[in-house]
């Protein structure tokens, strides 16, 4: 990975994390909207909470997410190089049976 793709990952890390923090926030304010009797700062300490529970949980999904591409990478990896593995001997088998022909022919 070059540096470029590393700077280029880091920024959409970077983005991704502050839109989430964002929806993090309305979806707090949005909780927090029809609790009439909670005083400011009871509604702040209760949106900050559910922001800080809302990018735990985001962060989970994420890890969980990242750790079932790495699963599925290796499981398509392994079934490329067998695919690979088969046609090689497919194709050496091939060549070998031409050969053989060719070789009764000539004889």
């Amino acid at each position: 990975m070059s540096v470029t793709d590393e700077f280029l990952n880091d920024i959409e890390g970077h983005l991704l994390l502050a839109a989430t923090r964002e929806e993090g926030r309305t979806a707090a304010a949005r909780f927090s909207a029809p609790l009439h009797w909670l005083t400011d700062a009871q509604r702040g300490e209760v949106e900050r909470r559910f922001e800080a529970e809302y990018l735990a949980l985001a962060r989970v999904s994420w890890q969980q997410t990242a750790e079932r591409a790495g699963r599925l990478r290796d499981e398509y990896e392994a079934t490329y190089r067998d695919l690979r593995r088969r046609l090689l001997a497919g194709w050496l088998l091939t060549c070998a049976l031409a050969f053989g022909v060719l070789v009764v022919c000539l004889v």
